[in-house]
């Protein structure tokens, strides 16, 4: 089956192809997508060294099946998950389903892993090609593994159940499962863009009593007002190590600082803010997934601080999807009005640059 895909060539450049799709095997699964999201990984993975269908989150219909897929069947409308457990490695066997021993392309490195369905299935230019995060979203149609999808169990546009499969399960994971946010407690979130609009998210469903967004885009704290957002900071760009925002924050929080804290801007440099920005005992979470090396001031511990790092939000996708849509379904999880623009594939280009000015909450292929 011959469709149309964004292909990363590796050195800073996509082009939209042909690529041809093969029959599912075993406990593989044919996907037909009708949305995929579009974040700033889909982004950085132009300048991967290699060529790659594109695209991690997506939403879609089973079109066919493996003869060993057993949860799912042709006309399921499904969420793809990038987290792919093996179910049976030492981190899944301690409930780390996200970082996978086995299936994570995270934890092995961005390569092909245990997760990806063969190679073989997906062929360009008459070569087998990898698939981002095992997935390759951008397509209009993938092979997956059987672990890689989750059927919805409500009704939901594609569109809004598309971006169910990373960012909205990062942000919502991170308070509600990694830092386990308290009732009636404050806590603060730096930078407002899609991951950072649904840690806002999570923390109104956890009930948190006070929650400060902090952005240097004031169109961005409007929207955060509407996600949850009891407080806004507008930082400026000059202040180093938003050492005035901090200051502001500690205004609001009797001088202490936040119980916790989010940083959601994939900034270096503001990689050590959260810390600053709780007080002792508070807990910071790094939720944008920095990976270089930066230096920390260890004053910045003092005292009984905790830094994590989770990854994905901690998702077990078998539990976690249904749950995020059940809560989407009762209305306390809002995901139509976080699509702010959908794109054609050919408009991927309009896409990326919208998502980078910060013009969207959330922008979203449609197929």
């Amino acid at each position: 089956m011959q469709v149309e895909a964004a292909i990363a060539t590796g050195n800073g450049q996509f082009e939209i192809d042909f690529i041809d799709v093969h029959e599912p095997q075993a406990d593989e699964v044919l996907v037909e997508l009708k949305a995929a999201g579009i974040c700033h990984t889909d982004y950085d993975s132009l300048s991967w060294g290699k060529p790659i269908v594109m695209g991690h989150e997506g939403a879609g219909i089973v079109r066919q099946v493996g003869s060993a897929v057993r949860k799912v069947q042709p006309g399921d409308s499904v969420i793809l998950n990038w987290a792919i457990p093996c179910g049976h490695c030492f981190q899944c066997l301690e409930g780390n389903q996200h970082i996978c021993e086995v299936n994570s392309p995270v934890t092995s490195g961005n390569k092909a892993s245990g997760g990806h369905a063969a190679m073989e299935r997906t062929t360009y230019k008459g070569q087998p090609i990898e698939r981002s995060f095992s997935l390759g979203t951008m397509s209009g149609l993938t092979v997956v593994r059987e672990a890689a999808v989750v059927k919805t169990n409500v009704p939901i546009p594609f569109t809004s159940a598309a971006i169910v499969g990373c960012g909205v399960m990062t942000g919502v994971g991170s308070v509600i499962n990694a830092a386990k946010v308290k009732p009636g407690r404050s806590v603060v979130v730096v930078g407002t863009g899609g991951v950072g609009l649904n840690v806002i998210q999570g923390a109104r469903i956890a009930g948190a009593g006070m929650i400060i967004a902090v952005d240097v885009n004031p169109n961005r704290l409007e929207m955060a007002v509407r996600y949850g957002a009891t407080h806004t900071i507008l930082a400026d760009r000059a202040d180093q190590g938003l050492l005035q925002a901090v200051g502001q924050v500690k205004q609001l929080t009797g001088g202490r600082g936040a119980d916790y804290a989010f940083e959601c801007t994939a900034i270096p440099e503001l990689g050590a803010v959260p810390l600053a920005m709780v007080r002792n005992a508070g807990l910071a979470c790094q939720v944008s997934g920095i990976e270089q090396t930066i230096s920390f001031d260890m004053n910045l511990f003092e005292w009984d601080k905790i830094y994590i790092n989770p990854l994905y939000g901690q998702c077990r996708p078998e539990i976690d999807f249904p749950i995020l849509l059940n809560l989407y379904q009762k209305g306390d999880l809002i995901l139509d009005e976080l699509v702010t623009r959908t794109y054609s594939l050919h408009q991927l280009g309009d896409a990326f640059d919208d998502m980078l000015n910060g013009r969207n909450a959330k922008g979203v292929l449609v197929f």
